[in-house]
């Protein structure tokens, strides 16, 4: 996996069984790496603790700090658990069978970012200047928005890869790039110092959001006891807080066919970038 940079957060859960089993409802949940390990570890442990305490399942949270080892791992179908963009889902269904359990409801749209007091008004401004994205793969942030930056608007380009969202929206007030991708719910979290400062110039076509899926080796009845405790978590404000926290807010069911399927009509794999291959 290279430099993986990786770590569990074991969810200061206390747990029964060694850790990386799959034995006695204890599991591994990958998250993709929209955030620094230690940001994403506050956002998702309380969480984890509260499904603990309601199912039994013990979910070991495993954080990597790069994308590429993150896609490495569910590709080969390391984690039991995975949240993952949407494109992410396609390939994870397509490669190792996982199965979508549930949702954020509120659906998803990439934007494109540029200094509010900056030069850049349109995006004929952006011609052939050096543009940040959290990752080639990030979906809404950056794979959507270089397919139709490049397909529909005909803007040439050079792409910055910066690692993470916060690091996007900051490559841009620092004027390192003429724009940057994200996502609503991500620019939404940044302070009002840094949102302030920030112009929404181009939006990407809505989809479904991020889903909690879960590799077919997790026996169906674990499967459901999660998906159930989380769409519980909706009927309570202290539940939604620990959903919105982790980008389930308005957590929903979801369905393959429905929600990701139509997805591959994009042909957005003649833009992804997965480690070389």
């Amino acid at each position: 996996m290279g430099r993986v940079a990786a770590f569990l957060l074991l969810a200061v859960l206390a747990l029964s069984g060694p850790t990386g089993t799959r034995a006695g409802g204890v599991y591994t949940l990958a998250v993709v790496p929209q955030f620094t390990p230690v940001d994403l570890g506050l956002r998702w442990t309380p969480l984890l603790k509260r499904l603990q305490r309601d199912t039994g399942l013990v979910l070991q949270l495993r954080v990597m700090e790069r994308m590429p080892a993150f896609e490495e791992d569910f590709l080969r179908g390391g984690p039991d658990f995975v949240y993952l963009n949407p494109y992410h889902m396609v390939l994870a269904a397509r490669r190792q069978g996982y199965v979508p359990l549930v949702r954020g409801g509120q659906n998803l749209s990439g934007i494109l970012v540029v200094d509010a007091q900056g030069p850049v008004k349109s995006l004929a401004d952006l011609r052939d200047a050096r543009l940040a994205f959290p990752s080639p793969n990030a979906f809404g942030a950056s794979l959507y928005l270089r397919a139709l930056l490049t397909e529909k608007e005909g803007i040439p380009f050079s792409p910055l890869y910066v690692g993470t969202h916060q690091n996007v929206y900051r490559h841009v007030l620092l004027a390192q790039a003429a724009a940057g991708g994200g996502v609503s719910a991500t620019l939404d979290r940044e302070p009002s110092s840094v949102r302030s400062r920030l112009r929404i110039l181009y939006r990407t076509p809505q989809t479904p959001s991020h889903p909690l899926a879960a590799h077919p080796r997790v026996p169906g009845a674990d499967r459901e006891k999660l998906a159930g405790a989380l769409l519980a978590l909706n009927r309570e404000p202290a539940g939604r807080q620990l959903l919105a926290a982790v980008e389930l807010d308005e957590v929903t069911p979801a369905d393959f066919v429905r929600d990701y399927q139509p997805l591959q009509a994009l042909r957005l794999d003649r833009y992804l970038v997965l480690d070389g291959k």
